[in-house]
Parts: structure tokens; sequence; C-alpha cells
């Protein structure tokens, strides 16, 4: 069954409290309702469609409380694999009826039969098999997996048919079911960790209980690590299904060679401290095979758990390794830590509307906010789990070190600035961090910076086109660098004609600053030169108004404003209706428009 939580869709506020008690069954999921139509939910949408094939491309589940249709005539265009689909569910208004529509293959119906339990109905499932035999064959417990569902639907016809089965190996949700068990059946089902071909009258379910420890590794290219992995296997008549996890001792976190293992093979790669490993007697391995390495085997029976086995250990080119088999399969989450993720994020000048999808999908799977009050009240609500990190908008560098200190013991932490994190924002504040203090911890962190709509492009993008042509951006706070600076900047923009977009124009520690940007501006600049001003942008009571160079005053601004100051070029075009305009810089540059400039520049 799919891991990640479900997003559960409502259109009106009729239908939250059926969603209220759908989430409770379901720990880390999320209630979307659509905007001006719904309240208290934990996520806003304004179209359905989007945000369905949103969640749908990214794997999330999907119980929507409406019509069946709207949901298959909207996911329509995106089914091509049956394999790869989510589970899908429509749940009546009411709640008397629960519908699983897709993800057969990812336990779209015991996420049905969950559904209806709560709500008190029978769930409406047509497949046959899981009717009859209580157990859904095609899409075995989290743990299993099925090496041949090519063979299984003839094989599931055939049971149908009245045909009976004998179940070879251990596996309780098989042996609890409803299925034709007999002995000496002509149709079998195998439950083993061996690396066994399948055949059309045999299905064959992996366990994954196989912990892989993995120590001393080398840098050796990752695909012949890759390829030592597939041999070790074979050498012990291992199924690479049935393993649950890579193991390691948090040092070797964000080692290429682990990461390219783990992709190829699709299991998580989790991490362990010395101390956190089992102590058992060595000796009598040591003096059997010289090859053997303690703390390998360690960390696979630690992995493994109680009543585990080690069955294999050995050394090649590029690490050294070890196997232990498990009593039952592995939850690989519940052992020691992933990999550390820190994301800087932004999320454009305002709320949900302005987020890209990645942004969207980085804070839903995060376990850690970190950032500025008022920045992470534009994120959105938290869902159940996730931690959320308040600080000063005045420690940046201490709160980058936080969150790499976070991301470090193996938490997913977003860093979330407002607009773009790479424009006088965080990300440059975490990259700061590491490299004045060199922390060993904080170089295994897997770090990425997801880009967001930045104020001067909301600003621009409300009034027109004025960044159309070269432009610049600079900070009038010198809180970090001197004024002197800035002045030279300043000076040197408006002799070279660029548009210049002002962040930090004025606060209330800063008030003579932008009076002073102006001063210099008018000194190679029109006064008639066009000014934009946005403010509050893409939040309640943004207001975007145009001015000249000449009539712009500092009290015009404040630090929730964007200050874009048109170049020779710019021009403002009157709109019909409204006493409006519209600001935009040509594309062509007319040199005989600019004076001060000299041809041969």
């Amino acid at each position: 069954m799919n891991l990640v939580s479900p997003a559960i869709i409502i259109l009106g506020q009729n239908s939250l409290p059926i969603a209220q008690t759908i989430s409770a069954v379901f720990p880390g999921s999320q209630i979307y309702g659509l905007v001006d139509r719904t309240s208290d939910t934990d996520i806003n949408f304004s179209n359905f469609g989007e945000t369905l094939r949103e969640l749908f491309a990214t794997q999330t589940p999907i119980i929507a409380i409406c019509a069946a249709g709207i949901i298959i005539r909207t996911l329509a265009p995106l089914l091509s694999d049956k394999r790869a689909e989510p589970p899908v569910l429509a749940v009546a208004e009411d709640g008397s009826a629960v519908v699983p529509l897709l993800g057969g293959l990812h336990g779209v119906n015991d996420l049905a039969r969950e559904i209806a339990t709560a709500l008190g109905v029978q769930p409406a499932i047509t497949t046959t098999g899981d009717i009859r035999f209580r157990t859904a064959l095609l899409s075995p417990p989290q743990g299993y997996y099925l090496a041949n569902p090519e063979d299984a639907k003839t094989f599931i016809s055939n049971l149908l048919a009245g045909a009976k089965v004998q179940l070879e190996g251990a596996a309780n949700w098989l042996w609890e079911s409803n299925l034709p068990i007999a002995p000496s059946a002509k149709l079998t089902i195998r439950v083993t960790e061996k690396a066994i071909v399948p055949t059309a009258d045999c299905l064959v379910y992996h366990p994954q209980i196989v912990a892989f420890a993995l120590t001393q590794l080398s840098d050796i290219e990752p695909e012949i690590a890759v390829s030592y992995v597939h041999k070790i296997l074979e050498n012990a008549d291992l199924a690479a299904a049935s393993v649950a996890g890579f193991f390691a001792l948090k040092h070797e976190m964000g080692n290429p060679t682990l990461e390219a293992i783990s992709q190829y093979f699709k299991v998580p790669v989790r991490f362990l401290n010395l101390p956190e490993l089992v102590e058992f007697d060595t000796v009598k391995l040591i003096q059997y095979n010289s090859s053997f390495d303690v703390t390998a085997a360690q960390i696979s029976l630690t992995a493994a758990g109680a009543n585990s086995q080690l069955i294999g250990y050995d050394r090649t080119n590029a690490f050294r390794c070890a196997i232990a088999l498990a009593a039952e399969p592995i939850d690989a989450s519940a052992i020691g830590v992933s990999r550390g993720k820190l994301a800087i994020v932004g999320t454009g000048p305002g709320g949900a509307p302005w987020m890209s999808p990645e942004v969207k999908q980085i804070l839903r799977e995060a376990t850690d906010w970190v950032g500025y009050k008022f920045y992470l009240d534009l994120a959105g609500t938290l869902r159940e789990g996730q931690k959320r990190h308040d600080s000063d908008n005045r420690e940046e560098i201490d709160r980058a070190r936080f969150a790499l200190d976070l991301a470090a013991s193996g938490k997913s932490v977003a860093v979330v600035s407002s607009g773009d994190p790479g424009i006088f924002a965080m990300a440059a504040a975490v990259f700061e961090a590491i490299d004045s203090d060199s922390k060993p911890e904080w170089q295994g962190i897997d770090i990425r910076v997801a880009p967001g709509i930045s104020a001067m492009q909301a600003a621009a993008a409300a009034i027109g086109a004025p960044l159309g042509h070269d432009f610049c951006a600079i900070s009038l706070s010198d809180i970090l660098k001197p004024w002197e600076v800035i002045e030279q900047r300043i000076s040197a923009a408006a002799k070279a004609d660029l548009v210049m977009a002002f962040y930090n124009p004025i606060s209330k520690q800063r008030i003579w600053q932008l009076g002073r940007a102006i001063e210099i501006l008018l000194q190679s600049r029109d006064a008639k030169t066009p000014v934009v001003l946005g403010r509050n942008l893409g939040r309640p009571g943004q207001s975007v108004r145009v001015c000249t160079l000449g009539e712009f005053q500092p009290e015009d601004a404040d630090m929730r404003t964007l200050v874009i100051v048109g170049s020779s070029q710019t021009r403002i075009i009157p709109r019909k209706y409204g006493g409006d305009v519209w600001v935009y810089t040509p594309r062509r540059y007319d040199l005989s428009s600019h004076s001060g400039l000299q041809p041969d520049l």
C-alpha cells in the first residue's frame, strides 16, 4: 500500500465533517478545500483540475468527496500505466458511498475498506478476487513484492473458476485470507527471499527481510558498486526484491555510492551511529572467515532486529558488507535515520497561488519548517507531525546553522523565504554558513534550492513589463554592506541606463537612504522616468502604482514595497478605462533616446 499520506479533497463546507472523519484515520493526511466555498481546511485551492492532476502526478493518494464522474474526466488524460497509478477514491458527500476508482495495484481497495469502516458503510469494491478471497493478490501488503504480476490475472481467474492453491512460506496475510487452500494443489503461492524463477502456475512473493550493511566505502565508480551488490546477492541466492534497505554508519551519509545503490534497487539507505549497534561474539566468525567485518555484521543484525540471523559477509574493492535476515518484513523507516535533506524554498511574494508545484511538494514532505514567522505564515498550514521553527528576521545565519544541524540529524528541512530564496534571501545565508563553519556533518546533507517568484517579477507582472530589457537588483539595506558601496552601484547602474529594482527601500531604522538614492538617480536620469511601487504583492492589501522619478518621495515606500525605477527607454501606456496605465521597457534599445551614453559603449 502507498505510504504517502492521502489528500482529501472537498468542494463545499458540507463535506468537511466527513473529510475530518476520514483524516483521523490517516495521520499526516491533509484536507484540501475549494477557495470561497470552504473554510478550516489545511490547504486551499482554486482550480480543481490542476490540483487533482498535480496530486496524481506526484503519486499522492486522492480521496475526493464528490461525484466519481468529475474525477474520472479530470484524470482521464493522465491514465496510461496502471502500475504507476496512486489510489484514487470517490466518497459521497454524506459518507454513504466509498468507491475505489484507480490504484488497484497500490492498495486502493484496502484504503476503501478503512474509510468505509470509519464511516460505517460498505465499500463499493468491484474487484471479484478481492471480494471472494478477502485479499488482493495483485497488491500485497507493505513489505512484500509480487515477482510475476504478469501471471497474476490468469492465476486469479483460475482460482475464481474453482482451482485450489497451496501456500509455501510464511505470510499471515495469505493464511488468514479466504483463498481455497489445499495440499498438493496445482497452483502455488510461494513466499521466499530466494531468487527463484516464477512460473505461470506459481505466484512468487518476496518478503523484504534482507538487511544489507555496507562499510568502508571507497571512491569506486557507483556503477561498479551496484554490480558488486548484484553479485553478492546472486552468490547468496537472494532476490533483490527481498532487500528492505541498505544500512551504513552515519559518517557515510551523502556517499554517492550509497545513493546510486539505493536508487538502482529502489530501497532506502538508513544510517546508524556506533553506539546503536548490537553486540555479539565475533571470535568464531572471524576465525571462520578472515573477510568478516565486525561493524558491517553489527549494522546488519541491528537493522534486522530480534531473532535475525547473519547469513553472509564479504569484502570487495568498493566496500565491506554483511547480510542479515529478519524474522519478518523490515520497516526500514523505523531504523536509524535517512540522509538529511535541506531545501531552501521561495514561496513567492504571497501565499499558495504564487508557489510552484515543486515548493508545495517540498513543504508537504518536509519534517520541519524553518524561517521568519511572517514567511512561515505565508507558507500555509502544517500537517500532522511537522514542526515549525520561528526566528527573528535578522537571524539569518543562526537560522541557517540551526536548519543545517536539523538536516544533519536526518530530518527533511524546508527553509522558507518569501519571493525567490536566492535573491537577498536564505539560500545565500545557508551556503555562507557552510563555507564559514566547515562542519563535517553538514557535508552529507542533500541540499537543494527551489526557486520562487521574486518580488520584482511580481511587481513587473502587475504593471506590464518594466523589466523587458536589461535590469539590475539592488538592496538599499546597509546592514550587511557599507552605504558607500550602495551609492557606487546606484550611480553605476544609472549611468549604464539599467532598469533598477530596489529591495528593502526603507525601514523604521533606515529612513534617509531612499531619499539619497533618489538624489543620485536624478543626477543622471530624467525626472519623468517612470517609477513602479509594488506593495504587499500577492497578499491582502496589494497595491501597485506608478509615478515619475521627480514625483517619487521616500514616504511613498516602506519595507513591504518593491521599487522599480525605469531606464531612459521605459514607457507608460495609458489604458482606456479607470485612469490605469501599463509600464514596459522595449526589448530594442534606441541609442538616440539616451544622450548620456556614447556610441562606443
